[in-house]
């Protein structure tokens, strides 16, 4: 667990959190975060709450730290258990947490940090807002975002896990503004539910595609992927399935939800952009994966995030 003062010392210079931030793929965060606040706008609908009110403004802030904690919760904890095959990698040899630009044991400490900020953010709804059911889901919340991490060293369907852990992201945010003791049955619940659903297989879609940098040295490694189970072909073939499902969901959101022009702008704008990144990606060709992973998914998150917000508070 080496590091020592030193090393947790040089963390407070810029370049050092700059570092830590492109460690944890910080900037990744575009792909969640806009369906979480899809959801928080949805959801004040159903709770009655002005967005931009006092109390819509905490609960929007409560959010925001809380998805922002999560995703350092769970990038840190991949990054520190996989150190050993990250090692034995050649596309991720030189992450600073192999190298030990970044201590395990400054990592040991964020982890730390982070369930304790993660934990008093989420007692934060209740103490605030009357609503403990974020901190009686806290604990089991990071464990499932923790467990992702090790889900390829016993099976291939890790990309589905991941796909639910930022499934889980619209979930939340509506069970932060819409406890089931306020609102049991509502049924604006179920459009947050397809959005979380939707949410899932475009992650685990685009997963798969990532994973497909990997599949020889999966096998090496004895890792589990379904490129490394099933080939390349095979894995293209779930990816896009996988994205025809999202195309779906997203459809069903839209109608369960009653959306108008704006929503349907973002949607033809998503589904298009879904298309672009399968047809950058193919069996014979994969050079282009970070460019369809990084650009493609940013701007679905920001686009289809923005204009579904704005038809929300039209």
């Amino acid at each position: 667990m080496g590091g020592g003062p030193d090393r947790l010392a040089g963390m407070r210079s810029p370049g050092q959190l700059a570092t830590f931030l492109d460690l944890i793929k910080f900037a990744h965060s575009v792909f969640a975060l806009p369906f979480a606040l899809i959801a928080a706008f949805w959801s004040f609908r159903a709770a009655g709450v002005a967005p931009f009110s006092g109390g819509g403004l905490e609960r929007l802030g409560l959010i925001l730290v809380c998805m922002v904690i999560a995703r350092t919760w769970a990038m840190t904890f991949n990054r520190l258990v996989d150190r050993r095959f990250d090692a034995a990698n050649p596309r991720t040899a030189r992450r600073p947490s192999v190298t030990g630009g970044i201590s395990a044991n400054f990592m040991h400490i964020t982890l730390a940090v982070c369930c304790l900020l993660f934990l008093a953010a989420t007692a934060g709804f209740g103490l605030l807002l009357g609503n403990f059911w974020p901190l009686m889901l806290a604990v089991p919340v990071l464990a499932w975002l923790a467990a992702y991490s090790l889900t390829k060293r016993f099976t291939a369907l890790c990309h589905f896990w991941l796909g639910v852990s930022l499934g889980l992201a619209p979930v939340s945010a509506w069970l932060a503004i819409v406890p089931p003791t306020l609102s049991p049955a509502d049924p604006r619940g179920l459009t947050t539910l397809l959005l979380g659903a939707g949410v899932t297989f475009w992650v685990a879609g685009f997963d798969i595609l990532y994973a497909l940098q990997d599949e020889v040295i999966d096998r090496e490694t004895r890792l589990h992927s379904i490129p490394a189970a099933l080939g390349r072909g095979k894995a293209l073939l779930i990816s896009r399935l996988c994205h025809l499902l999202t195309a779906g969901l997203f459809f069903a959101v839209g109608i369960t939800g009653g959306f108008h022009i704006a929503y349907w702008t973002g949607y033809g704008a998503a589904i298009t952009l879904l298309v672009i990144e399968q047809a950058l990606v193919s069996a014979r060709d994969i050079s282009r994966i970070n460019f369809a992973f990084m650009t493609a998914n940013g701007l679905i998150g920001l686009v289809f995030g923005i204009l579904a917000i704005a038809d929300i508070l039209r």
